[in-house]
């Protein structure tokens, strides 16, 4: 069994930052991808970030040139940093990992359990 565990959230104010941080724990041989999604309140779950292993990322147009991800592989860990953030960065952060194997093959798609990053004066 995979397990994800996020940290770092919390209450900021507008243009401050936050690094969000997502290990991957159990028996785990590789991930292909790692990423954040957000979901605000009545709000569809999004994609705010990915990187596969190979160093390809996708950020959504919202975040891009404010959030930085970024993966270490030897710690199936992927981290985070958002800088000048906004009121509408509001939302709980999800981390994901996609194509995990194990020393037994496919095990399927992970999510953590979510962590609030709320942006406020």
């Amino acid at each position: 069994q995979v397990q994800l565990v996020e940290s770092g959230g919390g209450l900021v104010q507008p243009g401050g930052s936050l690094r969000l941080s997502c290990a991957a724990s159990g028996t785990i041989f590789s991930i292909n991808t790692m990423g954040w999604y957000r979901q605000a309140p009545g709000k569809r779950r999004e994609l705010v970030a990915a990187i596969i292993s190979g160093g390809n990322i996708n950020y959504a147009d919202s975040v891009k040139g404010r959030f930085t991800i970024s993966r270490d592989n030897a710690k199936h860990t992927v981290y985070l940093q958002m800088n000048n953030l906004k009121p509408e960065d509001t939302a709980v952060y999800y981390c994901n990992a996609a194509g995990v194997y194990s020393s037994s093959g496919y095990t399927g798609i992970y999510w953590g359990q979510g962590t609030q990053v709320t942006v406020s004066s």
